[in-house]
C-alpha cells in the first residue's frame, strides 16, 4: 500500500471514530434507525446528482445496501443507544476478525495460526467486556453491536466481489437504496419519529450532517476505493485507530467513564485485531 493510501485509510478511521461520538449524542434525541435513515438521505441527496447510474449493478447494490447499510446500521446503532460510545467502539473491532474469517472462506486469503490466535484473543476481550458490572443489563445492546460487526464484514465481502472502483458512485447508490429501507425499518420498529423531527435542536441536525456528509459520503467513498484496490486484510488494520479516537472522544466530549474491566477487555480485543493484521513471516 502506498503512503497516500495509508494516510487515506487513517483518515477513514478518524472520521468513523468521531462519527460514533456524534451519533451517540444524536441518538439521545432521534430513534437510532430513524437517525440512520436521515444520515443516508443526506448522503444520497448530496451525491446522487454527481455520479453515473451503474445500471448493470443496481440489483447487486440493492442487496449490498440492505446488508451493509440498512441491517448493519440498524443493529449497530440500536445497540449503541444502550452502550457508551467508547464501549461500542471496542466491540465494533470484531469487524476485523469477522472480516478476516470471511476473506479466508470466500476469497481463500491466508488465515494461519497467527490470525486464528488473534481471533480468539479478540473474542475473549469482548467476552470480558460483556462480563463487567458496567454492562449488567446491557448484554442485548452489546449483542446487537456484535451482530452489526458481523453484518458489516459480510457487506464488505459483497462489495469486494462487486469490484467497483468508483467510491462515490457506490456509496451514492447504496445510500439511495438504504434510505427507504431504513425509513421502513424505523416505521416498523420505532415510535415517536414525527415528534423527534419537530423538536430536534440545531446541534442534532449538525450531527446528522456530519454523519451523512463526512462519516458516510466522504468516509465510505475513500474506504470503498481502498477496498477495491487492496486485499481486505491490507486495509482492515487501519481500523485499529477507530476505537482509540472513539474512546478519547467519548471521554472528552460525552463524559464517559472507562472501568478497569472495559479497559482490560478492550485491550485484549485490540491486541487480537493487531495480531490478525500484523505482518507475519512465511508459514504463519
Amino acid at each position: 500500500m502506498t503512503l497516500r493510501n495509508a494516510l487515506l485509510a487513517i483518515t477513514v478511521a478518524v472520521i468513523w471514530g468521531l462519527g460514533l461520538v456524534f451519533a451517540k449524542a444524536a441518538i439521545n434525541h432521534f430513534p437510532p434507525i430513524l437517525l440512520m435513515a436521515l444520515r443516508f438521505t443526506v448522503t444520497a441527496v448530496a451525491l446522487v446528482w454527481w455520479v453515473r447510474v451503474p445500471w448493470p449493478m443496481l440489483g447487486r447494490i440493492f442487496w449490498i445496501a440492505l446488508v451493509s447499510a440498512a441491517i448493519q446500521y440498524s443493529l449497530t446503532f440500536t445497540g449503541l443507544a444502550g452502550l457508551d460510545a467508547s464501549t461500542a467502539a471496542l466491540v465494533i473491532q470484531l469487524e476485523v476478525p469477522f472480516g478476516a474469517l470471511l476473506a479466508w472462506l470466500v476469497f481463500g486469503e491466508r488465515l494461519g495460526w497467527w490470525r486464528a490466535g488473534g481471533m480468539l484473543i479478540a473474542f475473549a476481550g469482548i467476552a470480558l467486556i460483556a462480563g463487567t458490572p458496567k454492562l449488567a443489563g446491557s448484554l442485548g445492546s452489546l449483542l446487537l453491536v456484535v451482530g452489526g460487526a458481523f453484518t458489516w464484514a459480510v457487506g464488505q465481502i459483497m462489495i469486494k466481489r462487486l469490484g467497483v472502483s468508483g467510491g462515490f458512485t457506490l456509496i451514492a447508490w447504496v445510500a439511495v437504496f438504504a434510505s427507504p429501507q431504513l425509513f421502513l425499518a424505523s416505521w416498523l420498529f420505532e415510535d415517536h419519529q414525527l415528534a423527534a423531527l419537530r423538536s430536534a435542536p440545531p446541534v442534532v441536525w449538525v450531527a446528522v450532517a456530519y454523519l451523512g456528509l463526512i462519516m458516510t459520503a466522504l468516509g465510505y467513498a475513500i474506504w470503498y476505493r481502498l477496498l477495491t484496490r487492496h486485499d481486505v486484510n491490507q486495509v482492515m488494520p487501519f481500523l485499529l485507530l477507530l476505537p482509540v479516537v472513539a474512546v478519547v472522544g467519548g471521554v472528552v466530549f460525552l463524559d464517559e467513564v472507562l472501568t478497569p474491566g472495559v479497559v482490560a477487555g478492550g485491550t485484549l480485543a485490540v491486541l487480537g485485531v493487531a495480531l490478525i493484521t500484523w505482518p507475519r513471516r512465511p508459514g504463519r
